[in-house]
């Protein structure tokens, strides 16, 4: 009977230090306080290679149309033509003429074309919208992809959801990153158990972000002990059977 107690307190043991809710739980370094933080609103600026869709309408309609680009004139069947930013981050609007738009946000875009366009459209009315803003998710998530943002804005939080959050296997503590802007990839880490996150800049996505989630230690090392695992559960049993015979 002892012997019994004493494998199972030894199995215990072994699983007991193979793993740590520190290494699973989100945002840690809480304290019983409220806190309440500022939400600032992050709108990521428009890049080389960005899809627009560009809407100009007025309270005299007819007078917008030289404003918007279709693949058809027939007014029944009109379907709005993109405007993608070139190499130079400029897009050219019919016209005005080229319009240098990177760094720009769509929001700050809409205000400049709104004030270009005033001298020829009342009070003209426009509506911007990134048509291929997509992050992508890999790694030990339940559903790797790349998935499209529709309001262009979306956190690192919310991304993971779209993935179906981390796998039991997914390090919480490492996770990567990547980023292309300006010409310039940059890689950063990002760690979710730290509640600092919250006030990174990294916190919000850009379009065409991608985070890659490493595996944590008990998957490598799973990778490498696979069907070893009953040869050292057997191993546990014999130094257990050992230690109670010299013990007696």
């Amino acid at each position: 009977m002892k012997l019994r107690y004493l494998y199972y307190l030894m199995i215990f043991l072994f699983l007991s230090n193979c793993a740590s809710s520190k290494k699973i739980n989100y945002f840690q370094n809480n304290d019983d306080s409220v806190s309440k933080e500022l939400l600032v609103n992050v709108e990521p600026p428009l890049q080389i290679g960005d899809i627009l869709t560009i809407n100009v309408s007025a309270i005299e309609q007819e007078a917008a149309i030289p404003f918007n680009l279709f693949e058809s004139q027939n007014v029944a069947n009109q379907i709005p033509l993109p405007y993608i930013v070139d190499a130079e981050g400029e897009i050219n609007f019919p016209v005005i003429g080229k319009i240098k738009v990177t760094p720009l946000t769509t929001n700050q875009l809409t205000k400049y074309l709104t004030t270009a366009l005033s001298p020829f459209l009342k009070k003209p009315i426009v509506n911007i919208r990134i048509t291929n803003f997509k992050v992508t998710i890999l790694g030990d998530v339940k559903n790797p992809g790349s998935y499209p943002v529709l309001n262009e804005r979306i956190s690192i939080i919310e991304a993971l959801g779209l993935a179906g959050d981390l796998t039991i296997y997914g390090d919480r503590e490492n996770i990567t990153l990547i980023r292309e802007q300006n010409g310039k990839r940059t890689f950063k880490n990002i760690d979710l158990t730290n509640k600092k996150l919250f006030n990174s800049p990294y916190f919000y996505l850009s379009q065409n972000d991608a985070l890659y989630i490493a595996s944590n230690k008990t998957k490598v090392n799973s990778s490498s002990v696979g069907p070893n695992t009953s040869v050292i559960l057997s191993s546990v049993s014999i130094l257990t059977t050992l230690i109670a015979i010299l013990i007696r």
